[in-house]
């Protein structure tokens, strides 16, 4: 394996790793969704099951490692960097949404949150269609799932108003 290899290989796994991180995080505080708390909301009618969740994810997560393993590897340029920005804050939107809505139960804030995962979404897919298309074009799936979630957490919190905190 040449040094070039070792690197890329070295960088998908910390893609990976840090996607990885961030779907545990989710999961540690989804968890919650066991308790009453969770359980006692008023879903909408097209709410997927629970089981539904995290085969989602999973594929979402791995196309998002991949993502931007792809753009880490294009040249180096003013739009590889944007997009690597990118990407890394709509990671941490991501994490954020999960600590806001299931640990911290703030269902407005949340969908705030949510919205603006949305926003970095596309902004990432627009960044990174001028790098590698397959890169952008692997988010697309992240940015329809997270606008039905958008939905969803909307829903939710017009059901749960009394639950929806700031």
């Amino acid at each position: 394996m040449s040094k070039l290899q070792s690197r890329s290989l070295l960088a998908l796994t910390g893609f990976a790793l840090a996607t990885a991180g961030v779907a545990w995080y989710g999961l540690r505080l989804s968890r919650s969704n066991r308790d009453p708390w969770y359980g006692e909301l008023e879903k909408p009618g097209f709410t997927p099951p629970d089981k539904a969740f995290p085969a989602v994810w999973i594929s979402l997560y791995i196309l998002v490692a991949w993502s931007g393993w792809r753009i880490w590897c294009a040249a180096a340029s003013r739009e590889r960097s944007a997009a690597l920005r990118l990407w890394l804050s709509q990671l941490a939107a991501n994490a954020r949404w999960s600590k806001l809505f299931f640990g911290e139960r703030r269902l407005l804030a949340s969908l705030t949150d949510s919205i603006a995962l949305e926003g970095m979404i596309w902004s990432y897919i627009s960044a990174a269609w001028k790098v590698d298309r397959a890169a952008a074009g692997a988010f697309i799936p992240y940015a329809a799932w997270v606008g039905f979630v958008t939905v969803l957490n909307a829903e939710i919190a017009r059901h749960n108003f009394s639950n929806a905190a700031i």
